[in-house]
């Protein structure tokens, strides 16, 4: 229990990004640096007032510091990494983790099936756009998605045990990728930058690229290029795309383009790239039409928006579920919703 506890109990620390003293601090020093440093050593449980004491300062439940499930974060990619101080990446794994040990508690306790069928795996080394928009098309195919839009990418990706998580971060993030626990696919987002739906979806397929594919000798910057056709075929497959616009064009109007972002979910922007990625117009019409949206201050807010829901009530779902079948208590589930009992009760009051 003491090493529960230790390693809770850091987490919490570095999830807040404060240091020892940060939090001694933060604590009015009514507990000492020293006394600190012995509970995340693990040589000794503070008393249930204590843990109240670090549980406000750290703004996380008393039963936080006891969450046994194991969580351990493969090789965790950032995008825009080098701009990112170590300080604030750390944060964004410990919430990350967070959130997931929170998940799979829950499944743990439900005795769900989290295994990921990887259809990729076997996929060749990827160094150029044709393969992969091919290892879009299988995925689509494998998925059973048809050539049609994806209307939620974030319950998508969650119903075939991809675990999405939105983070409230610094803005250098946009987001990362990687394994739990050896096995466990994750992906995140930072909601406070990316907080339009249709650049969620391809932020959040961006990811599922790095993911999934496996890259050549090629530089970070072609990777990134292919990770975003990647999203760009998943969301709008080459097919779907000349049948919209037709096999070749001189030119393409404001009015097409508004149509296809609002009904399959990808910017104005993406839309012409992917166009120029399926020869259906070429580079001088692309670099003239990005022009024009510079000019028209369009980079990000286009004159269309998407307006589809990027959301999945999954986690929702199971705890209610396991509530309503006793399976947890009450206050057991305030703690896995990360609420106060009372928060919880008055919030679902209705329910129960």
């Amino acid at each position: 229990m003491k090493e529960v506890f230790a390693e809770r109990f850091k987490s919490a620390r570095l999830m807040k990004g404060f240091s020892l003293q940060d939090l001694a601090d933060a604590l009015e020093n009514q507990l000492s640096r020293q006394a600190l440093h012995r509970y995340e050593k693990g040589e000794v449980i503070p008393d249930a007032e204590k843990i109240n004491l670090l549980s406000r300062a750290l703004n996380v439940n008393p039963d936080y510091f006891f969450r046994s499930t194991k969580v351990e974060l493969g090789e965790v990619e950032f995008r825009k990494l080098s701009k990112m101080p170590q300080k604030e990446a750390t944060v964004i794994k410990e919430i990350t983790k967070e959130k997931l040990s929170r998940y799979l508690e829950l499944e743990e306790i439900l005795g769900l099936p989290n295994e990921f069928e990887d259809y990729l795996k076997d996929f060749e080394i990827v160094t150029e756009y044709e393969q992969v928009n091919r290892a879009a098309e299988l995925l689509r195919e494998k998925w059973s998605l048809g050539s049609g839009p994806i209307f939620n990418i974030v319950e998508l990706l969650e119903d075939k045990n991809i675990k999405v998580v939105d983070l409230r971060v610094n803005d250098d993030f946009d987001g990362l990728q990687t394994r739990v626990n050896g096995t466990i696919p994750v992906v995140a987002y930072n909601a406070n930058k990316i907080n339009k739906p249709d650049r969620i979806r391809f932020t959040l397929l961006h990811e599922l690229a790095h993911l999934l594919l496996k890259f050549g000798n090629i530089t970070e910057r072609q990777k990134e290029t292919l990770c975003h056709q990647f999203a760009g075929a998943m969301l709008l497959p080459e097919k779907t795309l000349k049948a919209e616009l037709g096999e070749h064009r001189n030119k393409l109007s404001i009015n097409e383009l508004g149509n296809i972002k609002k009904q399959y979910g990808i910017s104005m922007q993406a839309v012409v790239m992917r166009a120029k990625d399926c020869g259906i117009i070429n580079e001088h019409y692309t670099k003239q039409f990005f022009f024009i949206i510079r000019q028209m201050n369009w980079k990000v807010d286009e004159p269309v928006e998407y307006n589809g829901a990027e959301e999945s009530n999954r986690f929702e779902q199971l705890l209610f579920r396991a509530l309503v079948e006793d399976q947890i208590s009450m206050s057991k589930a305030a703690s896995l919703n990360n609420q106060t009992l009372a928060d919880f009760r008055k919030e679902h009051q209705m329910a129960f």
